[in-house]
């Protein structure tokens, strides 16, 4: 098996996969292939592809989608193209609670639908235009990717999905509205006006979107996004979200926000600071409040919103 290691790591780097017939042509045989499994060796990502165990176990939910369809669709090409959230994840979208556990393909054949245990087949019709090359294999356009994702999984993670597009500038609204237009007589598709209408590609993340998501659901006003604070000619700030009528300023905190900050060799207690000093010049200046909304906020949006409402009520 050593000897045909070097050769399996060029092909899973070049392909994301490597398949059974191409161990066998190397002078493999199925014992070896068993023994590599069971050794804890290699890792079966379907039924005749694998990758080398340690690199599927450094690999997140989303990249480890992503090799099942580059390797569903090295055993389906030119039949199928990868769509829906294979496709999306193909073309760099954001996902927030997909169920990624099976890879999505659309058929080009004229196949019928079918659901297996690791890949979903839909029916449709996909012209060239349509199509474009990620990773090596087919998937339909960023575009048309997002829409078909959020065709899925509703409209809070389809926003996600499609204000991600927006904000990496994958596409335009101009893009977004055609390609609406397109889906719109599809089944199931009655949510995606809304999708559509709501979506803004200056969200900055999956938890400022779904902030705005939780401002929709819970009816409170509609926040400006990247609100820009400036003492005299000069800026103080961009806050995520701001209330002008009710005198309050939003940011979202995540952990990734706060990554993003840290400079090279600075801890991350000096960011928080930063931000803290940040925030009291922003209150200063506007003599407006602040709320700070984390993860966990928006899973309890009614909460949430009240105590958003509470503050707002402090301007009136």
């Amino acid at each position: 098996m050593d000897e045909l290691e070097p050769v399996l790591r060029t092909i899973q780097d070049a392909f994301g996969v490597f398949l059974r017939p191409e161990v066998l042509a190397l002078g493999g045989d199925d014992r070896l292939i068993r023994r590599a499994l069971a050794s804890g060796g290699w890792h079966r990502v379907r039924n005749g592809a694998y990758v080398f165990a340690e690199h599927w176990e450094q690999l997140g939910s989303e990249a480890r989608h992503v090799v099942l369809a580059r390797a569903v669709m090295r055993s389906l090409e030119p039949d199928v193209t990868a769509s829906h959230h294979s496709s999306g994840l193909l073309n760099d979208l954001d996902m927030w609670d997909v169920d990624l556990s099976r890879a999505h393909v659309t058929r080009l054949d004229g196949g019928a639908g079918r659901t297996e245990h690791d890949v979903v087949h839909h029916e449709g019709l996909c012209l060239d235009h349509e199509l474009v090359e990620r990773a090596g294999v087919s998937c339909t356009r960023p575009v048309r990717g997002a829409l078909e994702s959020a065709l899925l999984s509703g409209v809070e993670r389809g926003l996600v999905t499609v204000d991600s597009g927006l904000r990496k500038k994958l596409f335009t609204p101009e893009d977004l509205a055609e390609q609406h237009t397109l889906m719109e007589p599809w089944p199931g598709s009655q949510h995606l006006h809304l999708v559509v209408r709501m979506a803004d590609g200056r969200s900055d993340s999956a938890g400022e979107t779904r902030t705005r998501y939780l401002c929709w659901a819970q009816k409170l006003p509609a926040p400006d996004l990247q609100f820009e604070v400036y003492d005299g000619s000069t800026l103080i700030g961009t806050c995520d979200f701001a209330w002008p009528k009710h005198g309050l300023l939003g940011e979202f905190d995540g952990r990734v926000k706060y990554g993003r900050l840290l400079k090279p060799g600075e801890d991350p207690g000096e960011v928080v600071f930063r931000e803290k000093r940040r925030e009291d010049a922003l209150r200063r200046v506007t003599g407006w409040r602040m709320v700070r909304i984390v993860w966990s906020d928006l899973y309890h949006p009614e909460r949430t919103a009240a105590y958003i409402r509470q503050l707002m009520a402090y301007a009136a």
